[in-house]
């Protein structure tokens, strides 16, 4: 891709669908601030469903750029370490613990990802890394459900227990492909 001159391009849709996500991502957050949940939960949902479209468009009608490239996963990592931090409190379901290893986890697997690309190996997002992200955007969505309409449904299956489960299987997730990308990334951290 190097030389190319459609890989410098900054202004395509695709591009332009990622920062939508962004600005979205970001009015997400001032509506989880502002306890305003089933708002909050439609903004989060459409940053996140929109997710594959940026992908999917760039590949498609050969708009894969440099910035998309970088611009596109840095979007999911504001949105969920975003959503997981705001969300997290004491009473749960998002503990701040667990919202400090999504930080973690992002932040490590950013930077092993920079460094054995830069030495030429490829790290592409693992399917563990697609099921993590895939969880993590349901967990999120289950709590701002669950404070959106507490009492939607009776036990045992209210929103609140779905979203305690949710929250669990991100976590999980989260720690899985973590350890996953360590494994991976073992010639380099040795």
């Amino acid at each position: 891709m190097r030389g190319d001159p459609a890989s410098d391009r900054v202004w395509t849709v695709p591009n332009l669908i990622s920062l939508a996500r962004f600005v979205l991502a970001i009015v997400a957050f001032w509506a989880i601030q502002q306890q305003a949940w089933p708002a909050a939960l439609i903004l989060f949902v459409v940053a996140a469903t929109s997710d594959g479209i940026d992908g999917w468009y760039a590949r498609r009608f050969d708009q894969v750029s440099r910035l998309g490239r970088i611009f596109d996963p840095l979007v999911d990592k504001v949105l969920i370490c975003g959503a997981f931090i705001l969300a997290a409190g004491d009473a749960g379901p998002i503990l701040p613990w667990m919202a400090v290893l999504v930080v973690v986890r992002e932040l490590v697997v950013t930077a092993l990802r920079a460094e054995l690309e830069r030495a030429g190996s490829d790290f592409s997002a693992s399917f563990s890394g697609k099921v993590k992200m895939v969880l993590q955007c349901v967990a999120v969505a289950c709590v701002l459900a669950a404070r959106s309409w507490p009492d939607l449904w009776p036990e045992p299956v209210s929103l609140g227990y779905l979203a305690i489960w949710a929250t669990w299987a991100a976590v999980i997730s989260t720690a899985w492909s973590g350890l996953e990308y360590l494994w991976a990334a073992r010639s380099l951290i040795r």
